[in-house]
């Protein structure tokens, strides 16, 4: 089975197809700064071929239209013509309290995301346009929905309830839900089969570090924390988002004279890394270090202060895990924020191979050491691609 996965965003849409027998990829793509003049794609093959134009798209289906058009190309193309996809997996990001796990989409799964549009204004939008799209694309093709806040459905009411009256937390949905949910579920259990266990015997301890950052505590294949919440403010330093403050900051800005709308813009875009250092770049900041800068060493601090900070608040929680994941462009690639975390985390049994740390290698921590530290490449689309064929064959 061809299954076609779709991330539709505010201002982009990203395309992956996979043949489901063997989870190949068979082609992605990203078209980039839609209703813009300068509207772009990328994309590239299984067989090595790459192309990158201009296009003119000014809406998603516009621009899924013309995702199709390259997937049916004679030269770079993958199938004869858009029969041969045969389910479609969307990814949604924000799923409410009723929604744990992928599920068929129809009309009430319409109305859920449509719902949620007022937890992610930036997100379900597009999301929900992006599927309204191929439902006209392909009008006969079941497609299916990945929430990124599903996964983390399992967290108990403990880690999820906020210390707030309960009657308008109910009555306004405000919760923690959690983001990241694909990637964490997937390096969950890519790390089992690395470590050659069942899910549902490890206690894993899972950050994605990207521009957003996320880290989740997951307990026999469940979700006994995590650390983004309500929205995906809360938690870690991350690229542009403060994460954890004072609430009461956000009265005292108010207090200072700062609009609803600049103390938003502040704390999700103007703030983490970029406000720290002036750029939401780790590379940025690495090379402002060596060139002496002391307010991106203060940034780099900070980040890895908060992080070893949640990863010792989840050893408790999980009361000792079996291993560490680091995922994401930051968790993947940047050998020295995984050496300074681990370099406090030792209390915890955490030990790194320098020269396996450096290398990126899938364990990086010395042999024998328990807990495990492993370095996962995410692949969400692929969960989604996954959770896309199970609803579809069972």
């Amino acid at each position: 089975m061809k299954i076609l996965v779709v991330n539709a965003g505010s201002s982009s849409v990203k395309f992956n197809l996979y043949e489901s027998s063997g989870e190949k990829l068979l082609a992605k793509g990203l078209i980039e700064r839609i209703n813009a003049p300068d509207t772009r794609m990328k994309y590239s093959n299984h067989r090595g071929q790459k192309m990158e134009k201009d296009i003119t798209a000014n809406s998603s289906e516009a621009a899924i239209s013309e995702a199709c058009l390259a997937l049916m190309d004679k030269k770079t193309g993958v199938i004869g013509n858009l029969t041969e996809i045969e389910g479609i997996g969307h990814r949604v990001v924000h799923g409410g309290a009723t929604i744990s796990g992928a599920v068929r989409i129809s009309p009430a799964i319409k109305q859920v995301i449509l719902d949620c549009f007022s937890l992610a204004p930036l997100h379900n939008p597009p999301n929900y346009e992006g599927i309204e799209a191929c439902e006209h694309l392909f009008p006969n093709v079941p497609m299916v929905a990945a929430f990124d806040t599903a996964f983390h459905q399992t967290m108990p009411s403990s880690a999820y309830t906020y210390a707030i009256p309960h009657d308008i937390a109910d009555k306004n949905q405000i919760r923690r839900y959690g983001f990241h949910g694909t990637s964490h579920q997937f390096v969950s259990v890519a790390a089992a089969g690395i470590l050659g266990r069942d899910l549902d015997t490890l206690k894993l301890i899972t950050a994605h570090l990207g521009n957003g950052c996320s880290i989740t505590a997951v307990n026999c294949g469940k979700v006994a924390d995590t650390s983004m919440g309500l929205t995906p403010l809360e938690g870690l330093v991350m690229g542009t988002r403060c994460g954890d403050i004072d609430p009461a900051v956000v009265i005292f800005l108010r207090r200072l004279g700062y609009s609803l709308e600049e103390v938003d813009r502040m704390l999700n875009k103007e703030s983490g890394l970029r406000g720290l250092a002036g750029s939401n770049d780790m590379r940025d900041i690495l090379k402002a270090i060596a060139n002496g800068s002391t307010a991106a060493k203060l940034a780099l601090d900070v980040f890895t202060h908060r992080l070893v900070k949640y990863i010792g608040a989840y050893a408790a929680v999980l009361n000792g895990f079996d291993a560490l994941i680091f995922t994401a462009g930051v968790g993947e690639n940047v050998p020295v924020v995984r050496a300074m975390v681990c370099a406090q985390l030792t209390y915890l049994g955490v030990h790194l191979d320098p020269a396996l740390n450096k290398a990126n290698a899938l364990t990086i921590s010395q042999k024998g050491a328990m807990p495990a530290v492993l370095v996962i490449p995410t692949k969400e689309e692929l969960m989604i691609a996954r959770e896309t064929l199970r609803i579809l064959t069972t």
